[in-house]
């Protein structure tokens, strides 16, 4: 057994490689993939100047990773799919660049173009005023940049490639958290694991939010492609996406000036507590799917922005510890989990990519077995314990 790891930034010892690449050699061979290799890059120019891109690539999966934007994965290819969106936001933006107090406090969008973005850690959600304090969209999370990240090559049995990031959030007078997450591809698979450790550095218990932006657009979303996941009930967030409940799982053509419609559900998990959801397009040749622990993340939302193409026609799975409510309105709700100091608060969930029919279909039918006899309650209106706009 090989592991071989090498620090890229490391803010305390002043340690920073602007550009590189591993590839295999004698002592880093991985026996699953011939192809591997991991580079690295600072990008210069426009907003993107000083953003860290690492790309990990097993072979046929590859995901370009943003250690400046909270870890953040900007997108990715599996064999010939793509695997992004295209947002209006055409390249990764540097946090100096972004004015979370924009727009009434909706900044955060002036950098969201990510495949994966985390929203969190002290809140999410919506702006606002909660006991005094002024949140913005979203959080802070994902404009922090990681002040040590090390990529590891593992060549236990088939391989892995691992990349290793340390961000934190914290203030004075404020939440004091430390986000440490790991991407473990292993050698030739369709399928990445992420582990992030929320470690409470402060002195008293915090209320923890953390939600699970993950982005998808062509090839996967397309007219009459469709999303499924095991769930105990739905609910529309608001009347607007009361207005497509009959069609809820279904997605139309981009259309100019569409407004988002979101719905709130209650995922089955199984009994070791992970679930899946799937978006796959309108032939079932090819799938985006979100596996997640919800013993961890016991929420799940879907995102259907279906606007026109040079406005962002994407959709969102979106796992998390809370749905995108105001903070208030989730600590009424009781699901604010309260970390204790020096306590950590894990999540695990993994993306996988099918390119087949029958890949695609093995990933349903493990949403049809978790599903299993249990009937999803539609809602066809909001309802007051999910969602913080009732009518």
């Amino acid at each position: 057994m090989t592991i071989q790891t090498l620090v890229l930034t490391d803010a305390d010892a002043g340690v920073h490689l602007d550009h590189g690449e591993l590839r295999p050699n004698n002592t880093m061979d991985l026996r699953g993939s011939p192809h591997w290799s991991i580079r690295w890059r600072t990008l210069r120019g426009g907003v993107s100047d000083g953003v860290d891109v690492v790309e990990l690539d097993n072979g046929h999966l590859s995901l370009c990773i943003l250690p400046t934007r909270g870890m953040g994965i900007w997108k990715g290819r599996f064999n010939d799919l793509p695997l992004e969106w295209k947002s209006p936001v055409e390249r990764p933006v540097h946090p100096k660049f972004v004015n979370q107090l924009d727009r009434g406090g909706i900044g955060w969008l002036h950098g969201f173009n990510e495949l994966l973005c985390r929203c969190g850690l002290a809140f999410l959600g919506p702006p606002g005023d909660d006991r005094g304090e002024k949140l913005t969209l979203h959080g802070r999370i994902a404009n922090l940049p990681a002040h040590r990240v090390e990529v590891r090559v593992d060549t236990t049995g088939p391989g892995s490639l691992e990349l290793r990031g340390v961000v934190d959030e914290s203030s004075m007078f404020g939440a004091r958290w430390r986000l440490t997450t790991t991407y473990r591809l292993e050698a030739g698979s369709n399928y990445c694991s992420i582990t992030d450790d929320i470690t409470n550095l402060g002195g008293q218990p915090a209320e923890l939010s953390l939600l699970y932006h993950i982005n998808i657009g062509r090839p996967f979303l397309e007219p009459y492609a469709s999303y499924a996941v095991p769930s105990i009930e739905v609910a529309p967030r608001d009347a607007r996406a009361a207005q497509g409940i009959e069609n809820y799982q279904i997605y139309g053509a981009p259309v100019a000036g569409f407004q988002e419609q979101v719905y709130f559900h209650t995922p089955i998990g199984g009994g070791d507590g992970w679930t899946t959801a799937l978006l796959a397009n309108a032939s079932g040749h090819a799938g985006f799917a979100v596996h997640f622990q919800t013993r961890q993340l016991p929420t799940f939302s879907v995102w259907k922005n279906t606007v026109a193409e040079a406005d962002g026609y994407v959709t969102g799975l979106e796992p998390g510890i809370v749905f995108p409510n105001f903070r208030g309105f989730e600590r009424e709700r009781g699901r604010l989990p309260i970390v204790q100091p020096g306590h950590t608060y894990r999540s695990e969930l993994a993306l996988e990519v099918a390119d087949t029919l029958d890949s695609v279909r093995k990933i349903t039918d493990r949403i049809h077995l978790l599903q299993g006899k249990t009937a999803t309650t539609v809602h066809r209106q909001p309802i007051e314990r999910l969602s913080a706009v009732p009518k």
